[in-house]
């Protein structure tokens, strides 16, 4: 991902996010923090397809939505996933694999254990399938994610 996607990424979460809209500040400073941990999806002269938003983080103290974040941990233990947005043309692709794949070996590459992330909507079902189970959290910690928010974490080889 490079700033002159930032546009794109922005129009394309809040319409795939419509219920977790976010400033254009917060993805630039993901961006700005964890380039390596931020992609866009997409062909030239095609619209976006989709972007990953992730950076390491700490275990079980997710940010809230649409808060800048000042700088990452100094002593991270997870790769956090703070978005995935797929276009409905790039589902059932396999990309979202190839992403997951990819950010599993960045976090390998820091020594990091768990990738984790907050579930919204009906994507539970589809992190299950990545590999990732349930984590509790106190419902505090999941308020800006709204009802249904489900915290998970999935665990390296």
């Amino acid at each position: 991902m490079a700033p002159s996607d930032l546009a794109e990424v922005e129009r394309l979460g809040n319409a795939i996010h419509q219920a977790h809209p976010e400033r254009p500040e917060v993805f630039a400073e993901r961006l700005a923090l964890c380039p390596e941990g931020c992609h866009a999806l997409s062909a030239p002269g095609v619209p976006l397809d989709g972007y990953i938003i992730s950076h390491p983080w700490t275990l079980g103290s997710p940010p809230p939505l649409d808060t800048l974040l000042g700088a990452l941990p100094a002593r991270p233990d997870t790769w956090y996933i703070h978005d995935l947005a797929l276009h409905e043309r790039a589902r059932g692709t396999g990309a979202a694999q190839t992403i997951v794949a990819h950010l599993a070996a960045l976090a390998a590459a820091r020594s990091l254990t768990t990738l984790s992330l907050i579930a919204v909507g009906r994507s539970p079902a589809f992190w299950t399938r990545q590999g990732f189970t349930p984590a509790p959290l106190p419902p505090a910690k999941l308020a800006t994610y709204g009802d249904g928010a489900a915290h998970m974490v999935r665990t390296l080889p």
